[in-house]
């Protein structure tokens, strides 16, 4: 178990950033590596078992389309598709006001063992609902509605799977240790694609889209139980059982009056930066295989797997990219994918649009490995905004409130963008523009990489 020590020879050679990073310099962090790993996997597993919902939800949009919003016209369903996968987007910040501020008062292994149980049986009832054919309007709005309350749970899972695994983590390996959640995440895509691939290549379009559909939403009821499973096991953070301690073995009481109000450059600075991670990370994993079929009429199968063959090449980089945050730090990492997205998102899309598999290969693969720069900088980067005592609540309105406004309804906005303009390139321009807006976040931060998180004592790695 990760516990509290006295190590004198472990002062930290730097002073705190601010008053409440104060503490005792004798007073320091000694973690179990057994714990932390078997903390790390939980907190990714729950992770893969989100994002695989939403990754099967993106990947099957023009069968779900069909199912669910009949219409003539294939932009019109794709547009309604969206518009659900959206809504789920609009509840995350009141379930991160919900479940943020609750994190900090009862601590953070309980609600993510809540967070995980909804989520699932969100996604497993989307397996059950009847189509419009057999129940007609009630089809689309059981769909809004299981999407609900996915979004409401969503808005504490990342915020509280950041905090988890940062509160756990030595200082030196923070950026390491994060980089697993996001490995989580594109486990979780490339399970749901590679179902929704192999469902489309053996299936005719008339089983896909009568029961077949089906299959990968009712396999998130299983593995929510792993998942829970795995997580009710685990013990409290170290930073929120001293943060208890103080409190004198009562819980901490933050107002969420506070974890606004008293957070709010923080918070701008979080906001930011989830933008320019989010807008890219769902208009590369979520929007493009629908914009290589419904707008290029690429090949729905080819255009799967090519974004199936760049996920798992993320994969592969994942943890490099994070133990190199480690030691040149978050901020200069962050940078390089912010220039990379505005001076590459227009020839890598250029070259997706050629049609010939070498371009679209190498135009995805351009844009998933900036979009690396995020996924393994900012599980680290962005609870270290925050002090211990607000850092759930903060992080789960900050970073629910962007993706909400930003990357959640991206694949709604760019459709109405081409559908509008009839300009293809408007996916690279709404990536430029995150990049703008991500670039101004990554220079006002500071470096956090090898420091301990605010409000808490030196972490480093047991033996």
């Amino acid at each position: 178990m990760a516990t509290a020590t006295t190590a004198s020879a472990l002062t930290p050679p730097f002073k705190p950033r601010r008053a409440a990073q104060a503490r005792s310099a004798r007073d320091v962090t000694v973690t179990d590596p057994a714990l932390v790993k078997r903390a790390v996997k939980a907190a990714a597993l729950g992770n893969a078992m989100e994002w695989f919902d939403f990754g099967v939800y993106s990947y099957i949009a023009v069968t779900l389309g069909k199912v669910f919003f009949p219409s003539g016209n294939p932009t019109a369903q794709l547009l309604s598709t969206f518009g659900a996968f959206a809504a789920a987007f609009l509840v995350r910040p009141l379930g991160g006001m919900v479940f943020g501020p609750l994190g900090d008062r009862v601590g953070r292994q309980k609600v993510l063992a809540v967070t995980m149980i909804m989520m699932a049986a969100g996604t497993f009832a989307i397996g059950l609902i009847p189509s419009y054919a057999t129940i007609g309007v009630g089809a689309p709005l059981l769909l809004l509605a299981a999407r609900l309350v996915q979004g409401f749970s969503t808005g504490g899972e990342y915020a509280g799977a950041t905090t988890f695994i940062a509160e756990y983590a030595p200082d030196k390996k923070r950026g390491f240790l994060g980089s697993w959640l996001e490995f989580g995440t594109l486990a979780g895509y490339i399970g749901g694609a590679g179902l929704v691939t192999l469902m489309t290549a053996l299936l005719s379009s008339d089983d896909l889209i009568s029961w077949g559909w089906r299959i990968p939403f009712l396999i998130a009821g299983p593995m929510g139980i792993i998942g829970l499973y795995l997580r009710m096991r685990l013990e409290e953070t170290p930073a929120f059982a001293a943060e208890v301690e103080k409190a004198e073995a009562a819980r901490p009481k933050v107002p969420l009056r506070e974890m606004i109000t008293g957070q709010w450059k923080s918070l701008l600075l979080c906001m930011g930066l989830v933008l320019v991670f989010n807008v890219t990370d769902y208009m590369l994993l979520s929007y493009m295989p629908s914009y290589l079929t419904s707008e290029l009429k690429y090949d729905e199968t080819h255009g799967l797997l090519v974004v199936l063959g760049v996920m798992a090449l993320m994969m592969i980089v994942q943890p490099f990219v994070g133990a190199l945050t480690d030691r040149v730090g978050r901020r200069p990492v962050i940078a390089a994918g912010c220039a990379g997205f505005l001076f590459l998102s227009v020839p890598a899309l250029l070259l997706i649009r050629e049609g010939s598999l070498l371009a679209v290969g190498l135009g995805m693969g351009a844009l998933g490995l900036l979009l690396v720069c995020f996924t393994a900088a900012m599980p680290a980067a962005l609870p270290a905004l925050f002090p211990t005592r607000v850092r759930y609540g903060s992080l789960s309105i900050g970073f629910n409130v962007s993706v909400s406004l930003f990357g959640g309804t991206t694949p709604l906005v760019v459709t109405a963008l081409i559908g509008a303009t009839g300009n293809m390139m408007m996916p690279a321009y709404y990536m430029m523009a995150a990049a703008v807006v991500g670039g101004v976040a990554v220079w006002r931060m500071s470096e956090s990489a090898g420091r301990p998180l605010p409000g808490s004592a030196p972490s480093v790695e047991g033996r």
